[in-house]
């Protein structure tokens, strides 16, 4: 079990696009090849900015899972910085303790980074708050907005 950040392994671009665009995309099947190339490029300008961030978690080359920071992850939120986002485990690896494995990588790059606390939002109940997520305030009836002090 490794963790990278995907700059430096940049071969699982397009898998991790894919991911995130079938998980959390609005229209998952409208212009979905030009949509998932516009989600490549914008990694691939912001995979150096100190506020932009994506984890992978692999096994023996397989991606098994990714987590990110954004610089933003609200449009009710601007004046919060930065966001924890994106925590995906493939399905055939979800309930073997990866998320773990990725929350706590993330959270220490937030602070490796010099970030003193990251926010969520969520619909999860009682999920990030195992990992030491503190609820702020519900966002809408259900979406909440979280955040882990670092």
């Amino acid at each position: 079990m490794k963790i990278f950040n995907l700059k430096e392994k940049i071969q699982y671009l397009d898998e991790v696009v894919e991911l995130e665009h079938d998980e959390w995309g609005n229209n998952p099947e409208d212009d979905r090849e030009h949509r998932l190339q516009n989600k490549k490029e914008k990694i691939l300008k912001h995979l150096d900015d100190n506020d932009f961030c994506k984890l992978i978690l692999t096994s023996n080359d397989k991606l098994i899972g990714f987590i990110s920071i954004f610089p933003n992850d609200s449009d009710k939120y601007l004046n919060l910085a930065p966001w924890y986002a994106t925590m995906y485990v493939k399905e055939e690896y979800r309930g073997k303790g990866y998320s773990k494995i990725l929350n706590e990588a993330i959270l220490k790059e937030a602070k490796m980074r010099g970030y003193k606390v990251i926010y969520l939002k969520t619909e999860l109940t009682n999920y990030y708050e195992k990992f030491g997520a503190k609820f702020v305030e519900n966002i809408t009836d259900k979406e909440k907005l979280l955040k882990f002090d670092l």
